[in-house]
Parts: structure tokens; C-alpha cells; sequence
């Protein structure tokens, strides 16, 4: 009897240890278990950190919404400490460097606040005259420059007529509307100036006492934190976020005092008609990007317009020429004076500008960019704000 079991032709033999043994067939093939469906527990746990999830976020949109409306209800406060908070920041290296010469901060900040009001005075008392001359005289001057734009205006005086035979809508004459009438008299003055008087005065003290005593508030802060190696960083990020940002509102607040600078002496040689006024518009605008540029050369087009004795090209030379001087200003000095660390998103500073703007109105407008460009800079040297810092940057 043959030992060795004979094998169907489709299994071949397997040759183990010299001899040939056959392959077992294939079983069935097991199929999977299904899903396992987690414990009863787990799941409600996951259920119940969504739910703990969407409440958060419902919670941060509505403390956000709070602290919108608290910013709008209380700017009336936080416009002049925002204001005096950068000027404090500005004028700081000053007071330090008159402190590092064995000057008392006191003086030091009393000789500065001496200077800044003094400074204020002189420009408030140039230019307001000029300003409000403007004013009373501007609905004059367009009632007399209307007939000087006959000339321009009488090809589309003719495609009107053109237009009008041929529809040949009936009807009649539309009385042309009257000319409204702007006015300012002494009891507007009177009764604004003691409001202004007083937010100046509450600038200017809120600034003395920054300078005096914004080291010493600084330091305690720092004593209050825990641990000597937390101590040394809040220092360091403290120091670096003052170094900073007061090299940041000194370059831009220079910058700008050289393009108004430029303006008058521009509207100067063109012979307009109050260059100081318009050069110091120009500073002012210049903190609101793009749009304060925009609305400058919009106005010199009037006024241009407007002194000009025909309605020609060159009244619109005083325009041109600062729309030239910004665009070298945006695209070449800036960015080399300020450097790469300095410069913001298109794009963001176009939203801050539109939250700010509605927020405060005019003064969030011109405080805008350089509370986007502080907080950036903070959001630098703080870990957990990089983010942001990241998001505005261009």
C-alpha cells in the first residue's frame, strides 16, 4: 500500500525537510466584525464637549458684541487716554535720555509739556484764522467759480440737449435747488471751547504723568510677577514693546511733518493760497492710509479749482503733484525708514480703518493704524498672540 497520499493535480505538494507533504486548502475566508460601536459613556461625553464647545463660542461672540459696544459708549474716556497714551510713548526716549544726564523726570517732561503746548498754541492760532476764512468764504467762491466751467462744461451741456430732444420727456423746469448757507457764529465757538479746552488739559496732564511716572508703574508691575525668570521676561518684553513702539510713533509722526512740510512748500511755489493750512491737513491725513491721502488730493482739487482764474489744467497741478509725492512717499521712503517689521496688510489696515472709523468716528480714523501697528508689535513678544502679528503683517 503506498504510504504517500495522492494529491489532486490543482494543490501542488509542499517539499518541508526533504519530503513532500501536502498544502492545506484555503478555509473560508472569515469576513470582518463590524464596527464596534463605543461605549455608551464615550459618546455622550463627546456629545456633551460639543455642546460645551458651541456654548463657548456663543459666549465669546456675545463678549466680544459687549466689548464693541463699550468701546463705543465710552470713547468720550478712551480717545484722550489712547491719545495721551501715545504721546507718552512718543515723547518717552526723550525723558529718558534727559534721565540718563542726571535730569529729574519732572523737568524733563514739564520742559517737553512746555514745548508741546506751546507748539499747539502757535499752529491753533496760524491756522485757525485761515481755516475758518475758508469756511465763510467757500460757498462764494463756488457760486463764482460756476461760470468759469462754461467752458467745460458745454460739450456736456450739448450731448444733454441731444439726449433730451430725443427722448422728449415732457414736463417742466426743475427749479434748481437752493444754495445751502454755512454759517459758524460766536455762541458755536463759545459754547465748544470750554469741551475742548478741557479734553486738551486732560490730554496734556494724563501725558505729564505718563512721562513722570510710567517707569515707576512699569516696575511695579514687574514686582508683582511671580519668579525671578518671569521677572527678567516681563522686563525684556516690556522694554522691547516701549523701545518699539516709540521708535514707531516718533518715525511716522516725522515722516509726516516732513510730507506736510513738503505740501506748503509745494502749494508755496504753485502761489495757493494758505500753504500752511493745507501742508498741515496733509500731516494730519497722512495717519489715515490711502484714504487721508485721497481725501488731501480730492481738497487741493478744489481749492485749485477755486483760486484759479480759468478753469484749466493747471489748477489741477497742486493735486498732481502731491498725488506724485505721496506715492514716492508710500512705495520708497517709508518702507526704508520703518523697515520690513513695520509694514501691514492692504487689506487689514483697510478693515481696521472701517472698524475704528465706525467705532470713534474721525479721531478712531487717525488713531487706527498706529494702534494696529502697536498691537502688532506686541502680539510680536507675546507667545500666545503670534497670531495676530502673523495675520496683519504684509
Amino acid at each position: 500500500m503506498n504510504t504517500e497520499q495522492e494529491l489532486p493535480p490543482s494543490v501542488p505538494p509542499a517539499i518541508i525537510g526533504g519530503q513532500a507533504r501536502p498544502v492545506d486548502r484555503p478555509g473560508p475566508v472569515a469576513t470582518p466584525d463590524p464596527p464596534r460601536q463605543p461605549p455608551r459613556g464615550i459618546q455622550s461625553s463627546r456629545e456633551i464637549r460639543r455642546h460645551l464647545l458651541s456654548v463657548r463660542m456663543i459666549l465669546n461672540a456675545m463678549l466680544f458684541l459687549a466689548l464693541m459696544y463699550t468701546i463705543t459708549l465710552t470713547r468720550a474716556l478712551l480717545i484722550p487716554l489712547v491719545l495721551a497714551a501715545f504721546l507718552g510713548l512718543a515723547l518717552n526716549p526723550l525723558v529718558a535720555a534727559g534721565a540718563r544726564v542726571h535730569l529729574p523726570r519732572w523737568l524733563s517732561a514739564s520742559v517737553l509739556m512746555l514745548a508741546l503746548i506751546v507748539g499747539m498754541g502757535a499752529g491753533v492760532a496760524q491756522l485757525s484764522q485761515p481755516a475758518v476764512g475758508w469756511i465763510h468764504r467757500a460757498p462764494a467762491a463756488i457760486r463764482n467759480f460756476v461760470p468759469k466751467l462754461k467752458s467745460m462744461t458745454r460739450p456736456l451741456e450739448a450731448a444733454n440737449r441731444a439726449t433730451q430732444s430725443l427722448v422728449n420727456v415732457p414736463g417742466g423746469r426743475v427749479a434748481p435747488p437752493a444754495s445751502a448757507t454755512l454759517a459758524i457764529s460766536m455762541w458755536d465757538v463759545v459754547s465748544t471751547a470750554p469741551k475742548v479746552l478741557a479734553a486738551v488739559l486732560g490730554v496734556m496732564l494724563l501725558v505729564f504723568f505718563f512721562l513722570v511716572y510710567g517707569d515707576s508703574m512699569l516696575r511695579r508691575l514687574v514686582e508683582i510677577t511671580p519668579g525671578f525668570s518671569n521677572k527678567r521676561h516681563a522686563v525684556a518684553i516690556v522694554r522691547g514693546i516701549q523701545t518699539e513702539v516709540s521708535r514707531y510713533l516718533l518715525t511716522a509722526l516725522s515722516i509726516n511733518a516732513g510730507l506736510g512740510a513738503i505740501t506748503a512748500a509745494m502749494l508755496w511755489l504753485y502761489r495757493m493760497p494758505d500753504p500752511l493750512l493745507w501742508g498741515a491737513v496733509a500731516m494730519f491725513a497722512n495717519f489715515v492710509p490711502y484714504v487721508g491721502a485721497i481725501c488731501t488730493a480730492v481738497v487741493l482739487v478744489l481749492v485749485g479749482m477755486l483760486g484759479a482764474r480759468e478753469a484749466n489744467l493747471h489748477a489741477f497741478l497742486p493735486a498732481m503733484t502731491f498725488s506724485a509725492i505721496t506715492v514716492l512717499e508710500g512705495n520708497l521712503i517709508t518702507p526704508m525708514i520703518q523697515g520690513r517689521s513695520m509694514r501691514l496688510s492692504p487689506i487689514a489696515i483697510l478693515l481696521w480703518l472701517l472698524v475704528w472709523g465706525w467705532l470713534w468716528g474721525v479721531p478712531g480714523a487717525l488713531l487706527a493704524v498706529p494702534m494696529l501697528t502697536c498691537t502688532k508689535l506686541i502680539a510680536e513678544r507675546v507667545r500666545s498672540w503670534r497670531w495676530f502679528a502673523v495675520i496683519v503683517q504684509r
